[in-house]
């Protein structure tokens, strides 16, 4: 996990509870903004996006780049944020 960026390893490190979509890794103002404007607004809904996609990592990263035109990276960077909570907390 020593890749991981802070912010990573700050989400993964505690429960999700009321946290921002922008608390996610590689998702930033801009993203965050393009989230809630489509009902994404808490980290726990995209979480659910995540989960009803079944963890597949190649749907998530599509429907990021769809959904709030996520680049490859930022997609990847909240797909493994999302599947390292899921190992911790699920």
């Amino acid at each position: 996990m020593s890749s991981t960026s802070q912010k990573h390893r700050n989400f993964v490190a505690e429960p999700m509870g009321e946290k921002e979509v922008t608390e996610l890794a590689g998702i930033g103002p801009v993203l965050g903004d393009r989230l809630s404007s489509k009902g994404f607004d808490k980290a726990h809904v995209v979480l659910g996006q995540f989960l009803v996609l079944k963890k597949n990592k190649e749907l998530f990263i599509d429907w990021l780049k769809d959904t709030a035109n996520a680049n490859s990276k930022q997609a990847g960077d909240c797909h493994q944020c999302l599947a390292d909570w899921c190992e911790e907390f699920l």
